[in-house]
């Protein structure tokens, strides 16, 4: 995100091509989840950094959508990356982390939190479904307690966890 972009402004995405629609704010996204649900469509949220794109994020999203119904990424700001991950991350700013995953087909939208956590964003859409990677349990998902109020289920997916942006990382800043 852009710095001194509030967190409900869109991304400038003036370049970003037809996936730039799927990348949006969280009023907007309010909105679309409104008219979704009005349609009875079911709405899935799973979030993350998405810092290098890799074969286990595609295949936990794929598996995420398969759950049925519209996919919500919500990805991490960069602040908040940097006190999970600490300097040095992100590598790739979250205007185009979310322009990356908006291209995917299965993504229906993404949206860019500043919280250190999506328990706020699961208390404004009341997602159906919260989908996490295989690197929790349903008992350890950490917005679990906040989906649960709210209506909702977690569900894990994907493959096993095989692939990790920080460790890829670690093994190219070795080389």
């Amino acid at each position: 995100m852009k710095s001194g972009m509030k967190p409900d402004m869109k991304p400038d995405m003036k370049d970003a091509g037809a996936g730039a629609s799927k990348v949006v704010d969280r009023a907007s996204l309010r909105a679309r989840v409104a008219e979704w649900r009005h349609a009875g469509e079911r709405v899935i949220l799973t979030n993350g950094i998405f810092d290098v794109l890799h074969v286990g994020h595609v295949r936990y999203l794929r598996a995420a959508k398969a759950l049925g119904g519209r996919l919500i990424v919500a990805v991490n700001a960069d602040a908040s990356v940097r006190a999970l991950k600490g300097e040095g991350r992100p590598r790739m700013p979250a205007a185009e982390r979310a322009e990356l995953l908006s291209a995917l087909e299965g993504v229906d939208a993404v949206v860019i939190f500043e919280e250190p956590d999506v328990r706020a964003l699961v208390r404004e859409l009341r997602p159906d479904i919260h989908a996490k990677g295989t690197d929790y349990t349903a008992e350890s998902v950490p917005e679990r307690d906040v989906v649960e109020e709210c209506g909702g289920r977690v569900a894990i997916v994907g493959d096993a966890k095989g692939h990790s942006t920080s460790e890829m990382i670690g093994k190219w800043n070795a080389s």
